[in-house]
């Protein structure tokens, strides 16, 4: 049986963080998502048929929807709340000299380090009221690439994160190794990126969503992030209530994701996706603004991205009983424009080349010129050309 969260609990030496306390639910009634929620807990069950019964549900959501609530994975409320406090203290305090100190570079392939609320570039661009921290592998290993306000808690971000990767995701990838009809650490051992640091090569993400006065509120087309999935294998991301994340339904219809305490919100990255053979889905999702009721809260974000190893370039699990008997579906996204890219002839992007180059093309909707807009079956989308792979995102 998996072990809890047993953070370190040395306050006395520590500064004092206040509370982050969750402000109140919308009190609008929100079209939402209908997810699939999947305990944990239960894949340490000793009765067979519970565990098939997890993985049957498991296969339905990734299959269907590509998102689901994960819960009873090992961190209390409190001990979440308290990663969120410290989250809050980090924007709270960070000073003006580490913003500069610490400024990201995305074009060079990595979110790591402070991104100011002014674009999703290097340079200054407009005002987007999305602030973050991003920490990497180098984040980890030296307290020079942190902020100095976060320097007496990295003891319990390092916990946490190493938590979230080597216990919580690699339970996760035991499950969906089980939905392959694989062994239990086929995915941890040959896809998952795992060494001696806790987030090998993933990063740990802490954002800030300020509210828009009410000259900004149309910025953006109502967007704080435009429609995208994710590179990686895993995104692990904490329910919060302010409701703002919003996925792509199979009927072309933008749905919200309902708060749910304390639940991970788990969605499927570009990697698993071509693992799979297109039987897990890596859903695009974006960031809109919130209802009327939340539009004066801020939005404090704690995501956990997780990545593949570097030097592979990803194709489906040949050898997996599922894929051998169902085939794959190319209908898929990621893997339908890989497949396409394949049967051509050309070398695919390895998982680092994919993941550096989805960054760098990263759009926003601050962003200026716009990227090229097509039609595809009746529907607008952006067209971005990504190591000469085709990706097609809804607006």
């Amino acid at each position: 049986m998996a072990a809890p969260f047993n953070p370190p609990t040395n306050f006395a030496d520590k500064p004092e963080v206040p509370q982050w306390v969750p402000p109140p639910a919308p009190t609008e009634d929100l079209d939402y998502a209908k997810l699939h929620s999947l305990d944990l807990s239960l894949l340490d069950s000793p009765d067979p048929a519970v565990v098939q019964q997890l993985v049957d549900t498991a296969k339905i959501a990734i299959r269907d929807d590509g998102f689901l609530y994960l819960v009873n994975y090992g961190i209390s409320l409190e001990q979440l709340h308290r990663q969120f406090s410290i989250a809050q203290y980090l924007h709270r305090n960070i000073s003006e000299e580490d913003k500069e100190r610490l400024h990201w570079d995305p074009q060079g392939g990595l979110y790591a380090g402070y991104k100011p609320p002014f674009g999703w570039r290097t340079i200054k661009g407009k005002y987007d009221g999305i602030s973050q921290f991003n920490f990497y592998e180098e984040e980890f290993k030296s307290l020079d690439r942190v902020p100095t306000c976060v320097h007496p808690f990295m003891d319990e971000i390092t916990a946490f994160c190493d938590y979230l990767t080597r216990s919580v995701n690699r339970r996760l990838l035991k499950l969906l190794s089980k939905v392959l009809e694989m062994p239990d650490d086929y995915l941890w051992d040959n896809i998952e990126s795992h060494n001696d640091t806790c987030i090998n090569e993933g990063y740990l993400r802490h954002a800030l969503f300020a509210p828009f006065k009410h000259e900004e509120k149309g910025m953006g087309e109502n967007l704080r992030m435009f429609g995208h999935t994710d590179f990686g294998t895993t995104t692990l991301l904490f329910s919060v209530p302010v409701t703002c994340l919003q996925l792509w339904g199979r009927d072309a219809i933008w749905r919200y994701v309902q708060y749910s305490p304390g639940a991970l919100v788990v969605n499927i990255g570009d990697t698993l996706e071509l693992v799979s053979g297109g039987h897990f889905r890596a859903t695009r999702h974006r960031v809109h603004n919130p209802p009327p009721s939340q539009e004066t809260f801020e939005r404090l974000s704690v995501v956990c991205f997780n990545g593949s190893k570097g030097d592979l370039r990803m194709q489906p699990c040949w050898e997996s009983p599922l894929i051998k008997r169902e085939g794959c579906f190319e209908s898929q996204g990621a893997y339908k424009e890989f497949k396409a890219l394949q049967d051509k002839g050309v070398p695919i992007p390895t998982n680092k080349e994919w993941r550096e180059i989805s960054i760098i093309n990263t759009r926003h909707p601050t962003d200026e010129p716009q990227f090229k807009e097509v039609m595809v079956e009746g529907v607008k989308m952006f067209e971005v050309i990504n190591q000469g792979v085709r990706v097609l995102q809804p607006v």
